[in-house]
């Protein structure tokens, strides 16, 4: 494609966002989409380590049509400053700023709230050493090939780009491998699996007593009776059946900026502020609508019930949940206002998300220690109604009968598996009726569904970890 017909293709493209928007929505067209590039890169060059023009050409390519923009992007990388602007066409400037521990930040002009790592408290680790020191192969055969086939490249287009898989079974490491660059302690982005995060922090506050799932969301914004979101519950927002007008984060793809929840995640400094002000588009509990807004006011909510302040969430989630599942490579990035970005930004190793997966494997219980309420594990399994691709309370499942649990349970994976997952290739794999937890992180297009290869990878691990007397270690 000449230079041309690409600049041709691209302000038609901005052009038709702005007939569908109006003008004053249109405007953040370009903003968004150097928001999430600035943001992506910032985070995975300064605190994963990965070359940024690798990680770029990746995480584009899994995601159609942004080609059309990403082309025309002018992208800055001060390494001595560690941050990242990224325009396009001269417009929509996005810049993001890292900071040591708290990793990276959409700066708007406005400026970053201040707020410092909490020190470490110490909070003793609860779960046993899972892995060891150094890399764990594959402790059979079966295993070995279950890894080969899934870091191998198709021979066409959608490649998988598998970047780490972890297998756990009975609570240890059985195999492990990494892309060239990645090891156990590399931080990758786990997009939409934070969500499963910010789930267990809200149970966490549950069993505290500090938080309801029941009764109204204990949302400033909403406290008045006489206003419809009233009655919007914790567990709405947990299951996505809120009914706030932000659209969906389903996609990800050049026709997700069109999205009102993009414009709250790339474009403004306080994105729980901007979510909670947002109207109804149906009543709450009567539709399912996946989609970041609800999660960040989740987020919004455990920063008020930590304390109030950013430092008090994040001293918070280290200590209940964080430091006893020995989740050390760890980052909760924060957006301009200071509160957690829970929808979508924490990075963590394979083997931390492999460490909080062994959590929900365990009940909710860790070195005899309760961290989630009783029935918690089970209620975030538990299906949605009418969610469609088979969604829990903070967790995706095969449990009910959606279409994505149908689906699933069809191409090989047990019944009873429920999993966190981020958009593009992220998954955290639960199986309880296998002992099994399997970590895969990678940059594959989320259509076709079978592209990132996990279908493969849940049939073939199991298959493996069913063989008798092959595997060293489990139980």
């Amino acid at each position: 494609m000449t230079p041309r017909r690409k600049i041709i293709l691209a302000t038609t493209a901005i052009a038709c966002a702005g007939l569908a928007l109006g003008t004053a929505r249109a405007r953040n067209v370009p903003k968004i989409a150097t928001g999430f590039i600035a943001h992506t890169l910032c985070s995975e060059t300064f605190v994963s380590g990965l070359d940024p023009m690798r990680d770029l050409t990746e995480t584009t390519d899994a995601m159609p049509g942004s080609g059309l923009l990403t082309w025309a992007m002018n992208l800055q990388i001060d390494r001595a400053r560690k941050d990242v602007t990224v325009s396009l066409f001269g417009i929509g400037r996005s810049h993001a700023v890292y900071r040591e521990g708290l990793g990276c930040t959409l700066e708007h002009g406005q400026g970053i709230a201040g707020v410092a790592l909490p020190p470490d408290d110490k909070q003793p680790v609860l779960l046993p050493d899972i892995a060891g020191a150094g890399l764990v192969p594959p402790q059979s055969d079966a295993l070995s090939a279950a890894l080969d086939r899934a870091f191998t490249e198709p021979a066409q287009p959608p490649y998988r780009r598998t970047r780490a898989i972890v297998i756990m079974k009975g609570g240890r490491v059985i195999a492990e491998r990494y892309a060239d660059g990645i090891g156990p302690q590399t931080q990758l982005l786990g997009f939409s699996m934070t969500k499963s995060v910010v789930s267990a922090l809200s149970g966490i506050l549950v069993r505290q007593g500090k938080l309801k799932l029941d009764g109204p969301a204990p949302v400033a914004a909403w406290k008045n009776p006489e206003d419809p979101r009233h009655a919007i519950t914790v567990d709405q927002l947990l299951r996505h059946t809120a009914g706030l007008a932000l659209g969906s984060s389903l996609q990800a793809s050049l026709g997700s900026v069109l999205e009102p929840v993009n414009t709250m995640k790339y474009v403004e400094d306080d994105m729980a502020g901007f979510a909670e002000r947002a109207p109804l588009a149906t009543a709450p509990g009567t539709a399912w609508n996946y989609h970041d807004g609800n999660t960040i006011i989740l987020s919004h909510l455990i920063r008020d019930a930590a304390g109030g302040k950013p430092g008090d969430a994040l001293r918070f989630a280290r200590r209940e949940l964080f430091a006893p599942l020995g989740m050390t490579d760890v980052t909760l990035q924060l957006d301009a206002s200071g509160t957690i970005e829970g929808a979508g930004e924490m990075m963590a190793s394979a083997r931390a998300w492999a460490r909080f997966g062994q959590l929900y494997l365990n009940d909710g219980v860790v070195g005899g220690k309760r961290i989630l309420p009783e029935g918690w594990v089970n209620y975030s399994a538990s299906a949605t109604p009418n969610a469609w691709v088979g969604i829990g309370a903070g967790f995706w499942t095969n449990q009910g009968n959606s279409f994505g649990a149908k689906f699933r349970v069809e191409h090989g994976w047990p019944r009873d598996a429920f999993f966190a997952k981020g958009t593009i290739g992220q998954y955290t794999i639960v199986i309880p009726s296998e002992k099994l937890v399997i970590v895969r992180l990678g940059r594959s297009p989320n259509f076709p569904p079978q592209a990132d290869g996990v279908f493969d990878l849940v049939r073939d691990v199991v298959a493996a970890t069913r063989e008798k007397g092959k595997l060293a270690g489990a139980n």
